[in-house]
């Protein structure tokens, strides 16, 4: 991927090639200015002697990735019949992997925790006159980590890199459709549940009867197929009835781990069980919130619909990936340096105010570090480690988890290395709430071709 250069005085300039970089940095006429996205800045160049072309930022958005790509536009004209064609030379890709999931788990176990603080401790009056407005237009924080975080990389990328317009991926799924493909007229308009209630429609669908055991007439639960612990929602798709005795005994084991001895009754339950639309959702929610947020960035704004983007992507012959359905974002008729590696960032947090460990029961097991900082490192670091002897012999380099001791772990591309002394750790980067982490370049458009023609000849 292409090497992102400012001047001296951190005005941002066209990137260049690695090879280039590597040129400037031995010849002394760069210094690094950052490692990860690696980013070098010049000494003896100001921007208003250079030349700039233009750039864009293109966004397909995602539920738990979204891919960016940083592309130079460039127009080329036909000689004979004079048509002007759009294409796009690729200079970086990226993929950023959200925390959502983790960050409504959080709020979940803080609201349990809250509501045991109130109910089996000391009594606490209800704060009901105590919740505030929350605003038109507000999301799930969940969701709005998503459009904050992609933000945050939209105005990075500007600060590093001439960028002059950005593209979004302007994407709805039509979640009716894809639960029951082929539905049209009165029954598309009105929904599954006309007319019903959810209990006395779960009632219906499953034959008033436990879906596990078959138990009739007796007091029925609605049971999560999925749990909510691993993922499951709130759609009808995803409940059923089943007896107290059942709905104990499966409480949040997986469906295909409860059912395992009675597979004709798992069968059965799948058959009526309908695939998680919670993405689609997110996505759904979050689209024009992520829109009105790049508009806040004051470079025009283009969108695109999904279906654009994937003929775009055909047409070129270009493998799926979340950072190269970014690349076919909008007018695009060619697509040039696309096979190259791309940058993963995985979002981490920045830390916890959270101090102590529960059990299972909301008690208390442990206590956590009062200080952020051990001998001048925080976790999420980037360092360098070089151990001259013992067992853990070697050089690492990757993310490090501190400890009171002074004894750190650190997560490097072939897994974590444990026990490695504060003394032997270099600081090459400071935590700034990311993970990162570089793939090898993609297929190239031969073997895309190839495969493409194998799945579409006949067995």
């Amino acid at each position: 991927m292409s090497v992102l250069v400012l001047d001296r005085q951190g005005v941002p300039l066209m990137p260049c090639s690695q090879k280039r970089a590597r040129l400037l940095l031995s010849r002394g006429r760069a210094r690094v200015h950052r490692l990860v996205p690696f980013v070098i800045r010049l000494v003896d160049v100001k921007a208003e002697h250079c030349q700039l072309q233009p750039l864009s930022l293109k966004i397909d958005p995602g539920s738990k990735t979204t891919g960016m790509a940083l592309v130079r536009a460039v127009r080329k004209i036909n000689s004979e019949t004079g048509e002007v064609s759009k294409g796009a030379v690729v200079l970086s890709l990226v993929e950023i992997a959200h925390r959502g999931r983790k960050i409504s788990e959080a709020l979940t176990a803080r609201r349990q925790m809250r509501r045991r603080r109130r109910g089996n401790l000391r009594y606490r009056a209800p704060r009901f006159l105590n919740r505030g407005n929350k605003g038109k237009g507000r999301i799930a924080p969940s969701l709005q980590h998503r459009v904050d975080a992609i933000l945050a990389w939209v105005k990075r990328l500007m600060r590093w890199a001439p960028i002059h317009a950005v593209a979004q991926e302007l994407v709805r799924f039509d979640m009716q459709a894809m639960q029951t493909p082929g539905i049209e007229g009165v029954q598309y308009q009105q929904g599954t549940l006309a007319g019903y209630e959810i209990r006395e429609f779960l009632l219906v669908k499953w034959g008033r009867k436990c879906a596990y055991c078959g138990a009739e007439n007796v007091p029925l639960q609605i049971e999560h197929i999925q749990p909510k612990a691993r993922g499951g929602g709130n759609r009808e798709s995803n409940l059923t009835l089943a007896c107290q005795c059942c709905n104990e005994k499966k409480a949040a084991l997986p469906i295909d781990l409860f059912l395992a001895k009675k597979p004709e009754v798992l069968k059965r339950i799948l058959v009526q069980a309908k695939r998680p639309l919670k993405d689609a959702a997110a996505v759904n929610t979050t689209r024009w919130a992520l829109f009105n947020a790049l508009k806040t960035t004051c470079l025009p704004v283009e969108t695109s619909s999904g279906g654009r983007t994937k003929f775009n992507r055909q047409r070129n012959h270009i493998p799926k990936t979340h950072a190269l359905d970014a690349v076919c974002v909008g007018e695009v008729d060619w697509v040039e340096n696309w096979n190259m590696p791309t940058l993963h960032i995985k979002c981490t947090g920045r830390g916890s105010y959270q101090r102590t460990r529960l059990d299972k029961f909301g008690f208390t097991r442990g206590y956590l570090m009062r200080e952020k900082s051990v001998h001048g490192f925080v976790t999420g670091d980037l360092v360098k480690a070089t151990v001259t002897k013992g067992k853990k012999q070697g050089c690492y380099r990757g993310r490090v988890a501190i400890r009171a001791t002074g004894s750190f772990n650190i997560q490097t591309a072939e897994g974590v290395v444990q026990g490695i002394s504060h003394k032997h750790c270099t600081l090459l980067q400071r935590g700034d709430g990311y993970g990162y982490q570089q793939s090898s370049a993609t297929q190239t458009r031969e073997e895309v071709v190839l495969r493409t023609t194998r799945s579409a000849s006949p067995a």
